[in-house]
């Protein structure tokens, strides 16, 4: 009989010390990377949903029959709560369930360009506030991404100026609903309605927003745009399902309007020895333990739940927002919220006399995580808030937690970064460095001493070294970074 090696108990406490260093993804103070519906009943099922059908193998639904049924479960919940029915003929959207948001986003964009092989050199018409998803797209498949400025008021996508970037190469126009960075939906009909004239795609990146959104009352989102298959042209919507759905991480949604549209998906290989590979995304084996906690979690909250869940975190955001301020002579002095938001996420500016990455700090100080973006063309560095419903109870914590934050930031004042320092940033070239010269620049970064790295206990210094370097330079020494982290210990 084979004996285990470890002391099991053990191994269970060491479990347990590694994850103290994590941020806690329960009690809504992590504004970003997890979402907490505050049920622990449901989080508990989801959890043992999980563990049930850890072993299951997605790749064959005819080995796996339960995967199969779970998964054309949730695609129906999501054709019905995006406006996907079926048709005169019966038809109605399909779909597919992905590993998360990215590989959503990547599928969309591979089964576009799929769709259209006698186009050489496809491009892809996006707006600047669109995922960094579709870039990695852009980078993995070779479809040119066109990025077009957003209005600076609105910070929504200018769909004229989408439409004049168009060209016989275009295959897909993307939009957001909402966009990461700042919370907003772009206006979705009118970038449809311009892939529609052009015969070409148009993708709903609803990644964030699709499982809130629609429970949304029409009063909580009157200014929101329409957005979903409702609307003409829409071709795709990617949907995660471990946002706001509030089901553990690995699962969201890629839908297709109709069967045809998604057929360039589907990958599938005969002309080999093994098994005949046939492949919806593109893992072939994954396990089922995420589709079947979704499942569960879905169903566990049903409806109802969502929409009190769905208001619930839509008060928080709103509250969050009124309270800062939509300019600079109302609210929390020095700071003031970039646009108003149509969901649950809020993006925060910061004046001049303080610094938006000192305030980071503070508030992780003080029990709240919050994340900082850098500056992007003409925006400003800010603070994104993802709003979950456990967020909501904590709000005036949250806003005594951040008004403290930026009164210590005020004192400590603006991090000033050495004017040559920044000037000898910009005229890098990442790809002329080595090995050596990337370790001196993380050393010089404050991302490594002496031994090492030696990730700081204030970020601010970092970050604001990192938003004024050129994007190049700034991803290079990230990597770098990345690539000494992930190296194991001797």
């Amino acid at each position: 009989m084979t004996r285990v090696h470890g002391d099991l108990d053990e191994i269970r406490a060491q479990l347990e010390a590694l994850q103290t260093r994590d941020l806690p993804t329960h009690g809504g103070r992590t504004l970003a990377y997890v979402y907490d519906s505050g049920l622990t009943d449901v989080d508990e099922l989801g959890r043992e949903a999980l563990a049930r059908y850890a072993s299951s193998n997605g790749l064959d639904p005819t080995a796996f029959p339960s995967l199969l049924e779970m998964e054309n479960d949730l695609v129906a919940t999501a054709a019905r709560l995006l406006g996907g029915e079926g048709n005169a003929d019966g038809v109605g959207a399909v779909g597919t369930v992905t590993s998360g948001g990215t590989e959503s986003v990547l599928l969309a964009v591979l089964t576009a360009r799929d769709a259209y092989p006698h186009v050489s050199n496809p491009q892809m018409v996006l707006p600047t506030t669109i995922h960094a998803a579709f870039l990695k797209a852009a980078h993995y498949f070779g479809v040119e991404a066109v990025l077009v400025d957003v209005d600076e008021r609105t910070v929504r996508a200018d769909p004229e100026a989408m439409r004049a970037a168009v060209t016989d190469r275009t295959i897909l126009l993307a939009g957001s609903a909402p966009s990461y960075a700042h919370g907003v939906v772009d206006p979705i009909t009118e970038i449809a309605a311009i892939a529609a004239e052009r015969g070409i795609r148009c993708h709903v990146d609803a990644c964030i927003g699709g499982w809130v959104l629609p429970y949304l009352t029409a009063v909580d989102r009157a200014s929101v745009p329409p957005w979903t298959f409702a609307v003409p042209g829409v071709t795709s919507i990617s949907v995660d399902l471990h946002k706001y759905a509030y089901t553990p991480k690995g699962v969201s949604l890629l839908l297709h309007r109709t069967p045809d549209l998604r057929r360039p998906q589907y990958f599938a290989l005969a002309s080999w020895p093994g098994y005949t590979m046939l492949n919806s995304t593109l893992q072939s084996t994954k396990s089922g333990g995420p589709l079947a906690a979704a499942w569960a979690v879905t169903r566990a909250i049903g409806e109802s739940g969502y929409v009190a869940l769905a208001r619930q975190a839509r008060s928080g955001a709103a509250a969050l927002a009124s309270a800062i301020g939509l300019d600079w002579e109302r609210g929390i002095e020095h700071l003031r919220v970039v646009v108003e938001p149509d969901s649950t996420l809020v993006a925060v500016a910061a004046d001049e006399s303080c610094d938006i990455f000192t305030i980071a700090d503070e508030m992780l100080t003080r029990g709240w995580y919050v994340q900082p973006q850098m500056a992007y063309r003409s925006m400003p560095p800010t603070l994104h808030l993802t709003v979950s419903a456990a967020t909501e109870p904590g709000v005036e914590d949250f806003l005594e937690a951040l008004r403290e934050s930026v009164a210590a930031a005020v004192a400590a004042g603006p991090i000033e970064v050495d004017p040559g320092l920044a000037a000898a940033a910009t005229a890098l070239d990442p790809a002329t460095l080595d090995d050596e010269a990337f370790d001196g620049l993380l050393q010089l970064a404050g991302l490594a001493g002496d031994e090492g790295l030696a990730l700081p206990e204030r970020m601010a210094p970092v970050n604001a070294l990192l938003n004024v370097a050129p994007a190049p330079l700034r991803e290079a020494l990230l990597i770098a970074f990345l690539d000494r982290l992930q190296r194991p210990s001797s």
